[in-house]
């Protein structure tokens, strides 16, 4: 597929929640019991800290903080990183459904994730569908994370996108808003079923 001009209606979908189920307890609870990994989730490796990856932070420096904190779990802290992709548990079928429907229809598809740029070789390793897109802005190698507005302008203004043509696609509100306010047509993504309404009721799909 290759790139379409201004005038073509077009999606940009995030990809974690919404394409790809990601989530470090399933990486901890196999080495810890289900409470001690959510625990250890929530205040250790919590999402706040994980979000500095994203932003461009290098891995070596967000570990070894969080081994100067917490020196009791070294050894867990380093499994974040040796063990990444054991965090990743599958593709969203449904959504993936959902894409490869739009896909067939004709309709370019872009992608804009708030992901680190040291992990994201396990996604693409992983999941063929990521190749459907024409363009993945990746948050950690921009040094920009949703919903900073400049994330959305920069996906758009690199490939010469027209915000009132485009759909944003994501599982959290905020992120949503920060797409409205550059633009774009935005849906609060919850499941597949519900996203594929919107998308008929915008005659994205038939």
């Amino acid at each position: 597929m290759s790139a379409g001009s201004a005038g073509d209606r077009y999606v940009i979908f995030d990809l974690g929640g919404v394409l790809i189920d990601w989530n470090p307890r399933y990486l901890y609870r196999k080495l810890l019991s289900e409470a001690e990994a959510d625990r250890f989730v929530t205040e250790i490796v919590h999402p706040a800290w994980n979000a500095q990856m994203d932003a461009g932070v290098p891995f070596h420096e967000a570990l070894a903080e969080r081994k100067r904190a917490h020196p009791e779990h070294d050894a867990l802290i380093d499994a974040y990183w040796d063990r990444w992709d054991e965090m990743l548990g599958g593709a969203v079928d449904g959504t993936v459904d959902v894409l490869r429907e739009l896909r067939e229809a004709g309709v370019p598809l872009y992608a804009l994730t708030n992901w680190s740029a040291e992990t994201f070789h396990h996604a693409t390793r992983r999941f063929a569908f990521l190749a459907w897109f024409i363009d993945i802005l990746v948050s950690g190698r921009e040094r920009l994370v949703k919903p900073d507005p400049r994330i959305y302008t920069r996906l758009l203004e690199r490939n010469a996108l027209d915000p009132a043509q485009g759909l944003f696609v994501d599982d959290v509100p905020k992120n949503v808003e920060g797409a409205e306010r550059v633009g774009l047509d935005a849906v609060w993504f919850r499941d597949a079923s519900a996203l594929r309404d919107e998308l008929r009721r915008r005659h994205l799909l038939v």
